[in-house]
């Protein structure tokens, strides 16, 4: 094994360290596996080396040489020293094996001694190269590592393609990465072999950087400063966390609205070609910097006439990118705005804003621009950040009215009007809408360093338990404060009273006590004639009576719809509107409660509210999902879990959604993972509620991967907490058919009968038609396993017949596949095809795949068996027939062995073990690999 002396492999470079390259990774792993070879590419800084490195530590054992080279950029013009990086250290093991003309050019290019070039002895370098390679394959597999393959001096990367191109089925695996920007890498696969896999690595999404920054050391950023980091770094990792270290070392944050400080290292980096332009084109620049959407008319109107030429001369520097349509400049990367920015001095920064308040046409930039170009307090400056707040606001962008309610109570004289404690609290607001929680905290606890007067001191108290989200426990100590702060005041005491309805079912998991919570804070609400908290108030105690089963839920709902109504109400997360989508997905009315979500989603993102949108986006999942439109689902979750990662906004109830999903159209294993990070999550945050849905949603995942026993546990415990809570309608979660079908497998039959008489009484009850169909599959499981066949079809069928139509789309095919097992007549291949054709319509990838198990089973069953088959005993005579590769790879399956395993253990590719496995079910005349184990079987029992 060769180790360059300056390449230094981590003492840990897990793969689970390649923050948000995990598919890449995955998809590079695989390619490896298979025998195959990899080129890793992308800009500067984006990762590749990090990527490389993770891979070569987890497959350079498998290998019994590892040759590595890594060339920069001031040595490429020495030929042949990656070459000789790479096979220095192994010349002497190889050299006796080379002819004599091969080894005297392969020694002379890589000591330097002699006069070898490719011109001269072109044939027999290229020839000693490929020789040496194969030479090394021969005592076991090779692995050729090389980072930075854009420096390679030519004359090694002539030779090693040469090799490359010509190694065929030698274990010569190449692992390589190069700098490209766009697509530009097929120039670098000549020195690969022709099957390489290239993977581009692209920018990471906001969440994956902010796992990076953590991972990395730099905790505890505000989601918006993450943000900011995303947005300059363009999504490069290496930016990034220069970006973070720079923060991490100023003492002084940002103000609002300025870019983030850029390092120097970083300044030199990208812009290195500045000194190039002009004093003036500089200056131009500046002012493109620091606009919000830069276009040469808004150059113009802030003073800069030569704006044409000058932006011209940028573009051709590669500062700006060219952009034949639209008026708008762009940079070529996020970070050479700031960089820019960064490097002006202070008095130039302000002229820019100066400049930019009067020629922006928008009143919100006219107002940002006013404020950063002023310092100290000026009342008429505050007041125009107020107004272009509450215009941001109007507009649906919360995030920028938070930013200008900060600089306006920056430049608010301490005695007002309004009061800087007031402006800060409304930024702290439009922080919660924007889902910018980490602020909005950091806001509030400010606010109560230095508040007196009570109704301040409360809505800071509010804010901080907001942003606690469903880790109340976290905040307790909160209350008994706000109450004493809140004093006599009917509106600030409705204020914590609605409050403490969220701790009585989070903390406490008392839906009793939650309810009258809601009804007193509704009450007192009304006597203060405040409609909005009386509207919130009321929508959740029909949200509680709703789950309760109570009877009330119906006439509490058309209280809180009853007019005059709160614009912010009515398609807020907790308001009436989502109150009402709850009754029709749980009475089964899915058409309307579609069109509900709908509407509300179409609405919160018309208003930039973000923590409301993350609620509706699961609503409309969860619908798509019970409709049996999976694949839908599946996109909705995922695209809801991201946003909740991205902003810290119900994360557990996105998860515990995706795992639905996961195990209704993805995979398995993914639904498990999320349920049970979803378990942990609400378990930490002592939240009852959630436990329960994260257990219901790991029981059901269980059930699918065939997991029966582990589906019990955990559908059991489901039971004991809800009722502990007190739910009764069992819409709520509907996990009472998984549980009474997974004790039907385990041979349960009391129990399960027990969970569908006392599941089918609440259901009665409560009109829950779809449940009901649900739990009549299950039955017709019971009545099965005691021999009530004839029963037990006719009860199956009218349970798919009904959800079919009630719109349950993957019940329906469910049921059909429940019927399909139940049927007494003979055994073939059409008898699951009703449920393959109803989850194939559905796109339910991992009941299909029990399907078509489920059918091999079957058809296994049928096949007669090799003592009495027409051709059996040639079959079980055949096994001896096999060639060698052959034998071994029968030999393997009837371990139990995976085709990847197979190919692992014999250093063969899974391609091979596929064809290898082909030839044998021809010679054999069988036609899968449950037909090898049969004969083996066969084998030993004559």
């Amino acid at each position: 094994m060769t180790v360059r002396r300056d390449f230094k492999e981590p003492a840990r470079c897990r793969p689970d360290q390649v923050i948000g390259r995990e598919e890449l990774f995955g998809a590079a792993r695989e390619q490896l596996e298979r025998g195959g070879s990899v080129l890793l590419h992308g800009p500067a800084g984006i990762g590749k080396s990090t990527v490389l490195r993770a891979l070569a530590a987890e497959y350079g054992h498998e290998a019994r040489t590892v040759l590595r080279c890594s060339p920069t950029e001031t040595e490429s013009h020495l030929p042949f020293l990656a070459l000789a990086d790479l096979l220095g250290l192994v010349l002497d093991e190889v050299s006796d094996r080379l002819p004599a003309a091969q080894r005297t050019a392969l020694e002379a290019a890589l000591t330097g001694r002699g006069e070898s070039t490719l011109q001269r002895d072109g044939l027999a370098l290229r020839l000693a190269v490929l020789s040496a390679l194969r030479a090394l394959a021969e005592a076991g597999p090779v692995l050729v590592v090389a980072d930075d393959l854009q420096w390679l001096d030519p004359a090694s990367a002539e030779l090693l393609g040469f090799a490359a191109r010509r190694l065929g089925d030698t274990p010569v695996r190449m692992l390589c990465a190069v700098r490209t920007e766009d697509q530009e890498y097929d120039r670098h696969l000549r020195a690969a072999p022709p099957d390489t896999l290239a993977v581009r690595l692209g920018p990471l999404t906001r969440a994956q950087m902010s796992a990076l920054l953590d991972h990395r050391g730099f905790t505890g950023l505000p989601r918006s400063t993450v943000r900011d980091i995303h947005r300059t770094s363009g999504g490069n990792a290496l930016f990034a966390l220069e970006l973070g270290r720079a923060l991490a070392e100023n003492p002084t944050p940002p103000r609002a609205g300025e870019p983030l400080p850029v390092p120097t290292s970083l300044r030199a980096l990208v812009l290195n070609r500045l000194e190039m332009l002009s004093q003036e084109a500089r200056r131009t620049l500046l002012v493109a910097s620091a606009g919000a959407r830069p276009t040469l008319a808004l150059l113009h109107a802030a003073g800069r006439h030569n704006a044409e030429a000058e932006t011209a001369q940028a573009a051709e520097l590669g500062l700006l990118a060219t952009e034949p349509e639209g008026p708008a400049l762009r940079f070529a990367h996020p970070m050479i705005s700031a960089a820019l920015y960064a490097e002006a001095p202070a008095q130039e920064r302000r002229a820019a804003h100066t400049a930019l308040s009067t020629a922006a046409s928008d009143p919100i930039e006219r107002a940002r621009h006013l404020a950063l170009a002023t310092s100290g307090t000026d009342p008429e400056v505050a007041a125009r950040l107020a107004e272009a707040a509450a215009l941001a606001r109007d507009r649906g962008a919360p995030s920028v009215a938070a930013q200008l309610s900060l600089l306006a109570a920056r430049h608010t004289p301490a005695d007002g009007p309004p009061r800087p404690e007031v402006l800060r609290l409304d930024a702290a607001e439009d922080a919660v809408t924007a889902g910018e929680l980490d602020l909005a905290r950091d806001i509030a606890r400010e606010v109560l360093t230095r508040a007196t007067v009570p109704a301040d001191r409360v809505r800071a108290w509010i804010i901080v338990i907001d942003t606690a989200g469903h880790a109340m426990t976290e905040v307790d100590a909160v209350f008994p404060q706000a109450l004493a702060d809140a004093g006599e005041d009917p509106r600030l005491l409705a204020l914590v009273h609605y409050q403490l309805t969220w701790r009585a079912v989070l903390v406490k998991g008392d839906f009793d006590e939650a309810r009258e919570e809601a009804a007193y804070a509704a009450a007192l609400a009304a006597r203060a004639d405040d409609r909005y908290t009386e509207l919130m108030a009321l929508a959740f105690q029909a949200q509680i009576e709703t789950l309760m089963g109570h009877p009330d839920a119906p006439a509490t709902i058309r209280r809180a719809l009853q007019e005059p109504q709160d614009p912010r109400v009515a398609c807020h997360h907790n308001g009436a509107g989502y109150s009402r989508f709850r009754w029709l997905i749980m009475s089964d009315q899915l058409p309307e409660a579609r069109t509900a979500v709908t509407t509300l989603l179409r609405e919160v993102r018309r208003h930039g509210w973000v923590e409301s949108e993350v609620h509706f986006l699961r609503g409309v999942a969860e619908t798509e999902l019970h409709s049996g439109h999976c694949g839908h689902a599946l996109d909705l979750a995922r695209e809801s879990l991201r946003l909740a990662r991205d902003t810290g906004i119900g994360e557990v109830a996105s998860a515990v959604l995706t795992s639905l999903a996961e195990a209704a159209g993805g995979e398995v294993d993914r639904a498990l993972a999320l349920a049970r990070e979803a378990l942990e999550h609400a378990e930490r945050d002592g939240d009852q509620m959630y436990c329960s849905r994260a257990l219901a949603a790991l029981g059901h995942a269980q059930l699918v991967a065939g997991d029966t026993s582990a589906a019990v546990g955990s559908l059991r415990r489901v039971r004991e907490v809800e009722q502990s809570l007190g739910i009764t309608d069992p819409a709520r979660g509907r996990w009472h058919g998984d549980l009474a079908e997974a004790l039907v497998r385990g041979g349960e039959l009391a129990e399960a009968q027990d969970v569908i008489d006392v599941t089918r009484e609440q259901a009665l009850r409560l009109n829950r038609g779809s449940v009901l169909a649900v739990l009549d599959r299950a039955e017709a499981l019971v009545r099965a396993a005691r021999g009530e066949q004839e029963a037990a079809v006719a009860q199956a069928t009218s349970a798919q017949d009904r959800l079919g139509r009630l719109g349950y789309g993957l019940e329906e095919a469910r049921a059909a596949f429940a019927l399909a097992q139940l049927r007494t007549s003979a055994p073939g291949p059409t008898s699951y095809d009703e449920a393959t054709r109803l989850f194939r319509r559905c796109r339910a990838l991992p009941w299909l795949r029990r399907v078509e198990a489920a059918t091999e089973a079957r058809r296994a069953q049928a096949v007669p068996t090799p003592a009495s088959a027409p051709n059996g005993r040639d079959g079980v005579d055949g096994l001896d027939g096999l060639a060698s590769m052959e034998r071994q790879v029968a030999a393997l399956v009837m371990e139990g062995a995976t085709n990847r395993e197979i190919a692992t253990r014999l250093f063969i590719s899974v391609k091979t073990v596929e064809a290898t496995l082909t030839r044998v079910y021809r010679k054999l005349g069988i036609r899968s690999r449950v037909d090898i184990v049969r004969l083996a079987a066969g084998r030993r029992t004559t």
